[in-house]
C-alpha cells in the first residue's frame, strides 16, 4: 500500500511538473513575412543573366584629372584667378587676397564671395585652413563658412582648445546639426571638406516637398551623415524654407579679422 502511494505521488509530481512547462513555454510564432521590392514583384527568375543588365553604362572618370580633381569636376579655384568668383553683394570682382602658394584669403570686412556658376545636387571638395598664429576665441577665431545653394552653412572654425556651441563648431550643419566627430588638424594646417549636397524640392506653388541633405567627410572623418536639411542657417531665428531653385557656392566673410584661406575647390554636378 505505501508503494503504491509513494508511486502516485510520483506520476501527479511528473503531470504537474510537465503542466507547468508547457505553460511556461514560449509562444511559437510565426516567421516574418518576406518583404520583396516591388521592381522585383513578378515571376521569380530561374537563371543568372535573368538579374544581369548592362545599360546604362557608367562614365569612365579619370579621378586625378584636371588639376588633381576628377576629370569630370569644374575647378572653381585653383589658386591662379577669381575669373569663377564674384562678390555676393553687388557681383563686383573679388577684392579677397590672392596668395603666392595658390591659395585665397578672406579680406576682412569686405564681404563674402561666391560662384558665377549656380549649382544644384553636387559633390563639393574644398580645402581650409585657419590662421598658424592664434587671435580671439569661441566664434571669432577662424571662423568662416561654406553656403551650398548660398543658405545653407558647413561651418568653418579653429576649435581646438577653443570650445564653443556645439551646433556651432567646425563640421556643423549652422545651428541644425552637431558633427559626429571633431577632425581637426593643428591649428595653420590644411583641412578638407568633402561634402555631398541634395537641394529641397519645392512644388510651383513654393512649398517644400522634400528636405534636402547633406553629407560631409572632414579630413576623412565621417561628420555629417546624410542629416535633413531643415531650412535656412541664420545666427538668429528659427530655420525658413524660402522657394529657390539653383543657387551659388558661397565662402563667409565673417567680418572679425578671422583670416581663413581656402585652396583647391572643385564642384561635381550629380
Amino acid at each position: 500500500m505505501t508503494r503504491f502511494y509513494l508511486f502516485s505521488l510520483g506520476v501527479l509530481f511528473l503531470a504537474c511538473k510537465g503542466e507547468s512547462q508547457d505553460k511556461e513555454a514560449p509562444q511559437q510564432t510565426t516567421s516574418p513575412e518576406v518583404v520583396v521590392h516591388e521592381e522585383y514583384i513578378g515571376e521569380e527568375p530561374t537563371e543568372p543573366e535573368q538579374t544581369e543588365f548592362y545599360e546604362p553604362v557608367p562614365p569612365v572618370v579619370n579621378p586625378i584629372g584636371n588639376n588633381g580633381a576628377p576629370s569630370d569636376a569644374i575647378v572653381l579655384f585653383d589658386g591662379s584667378d577669381f575669373d569663377l568668383w564674384e562678390m555676393s553683394n553687388d557681383s563686383s570682382e573679388v577684392v579677397w587676397h590672392l596668395n603666392d602658394d595658390r591659395s585665397m584669403t578672406v579680406k576682412d570686412k569686405t564681404g563674402d564671395i561666391q560662384t558665377k556658376q549656380k549649382f544644384g545636387d553636387v559633390q563639393l571638395h574644398i580645402e581650409w585652413r585657419s590662421p598658424a598664429e592664434v587671435q580671439r576665441e569661441g566664434q571669432n577665431r577662424g571662423n568662416s563658412g561654406i553656403f551650398l545653394s548660398g543658405l545653407y552653412e558647413v561651418q568653418v572654425l579653429d576649435n581646438n582648445d577653443n570650445d564653443t556651441y556645439v551646433n556651432g563648431q567646425v563640421g556643423s550643419i549652422y545651428k541644425q546639426h552637431v558633427p559626429l566627430a571633431k577632425a581637426s588638424v593643428p591649428t595653420g594646417d590644411w583641412n578638407t571638406y568633402d561634402i555631398i549636397y541634395h537641394a529641397p524640392e519645392f512644388n510651383s506653388e513654393g512649398g517644400k516637398i522634400k528636405s534636402g541633405t547633406i553629407t560631409v567627410i572632414h579630413n576623412g572623418v565621417l561628420v555629417q551623415d546624410h542629416v535633413e536639411i531643415k531650412g535656412t542657417t541664420p545666427y538668429i531665428g528659427w530655420p525658413k524654407n524660402p522657394p529657390h531653385g539653383k543657387g551659388p557656392l558661397k565662402l563667409q566673410d565673417h567680418g572679425d579679422n578671422s583670416r581663413v584661406s581656402y585652396r583647391n575647390i572643385w564642384i561635381r554636378e550629380l
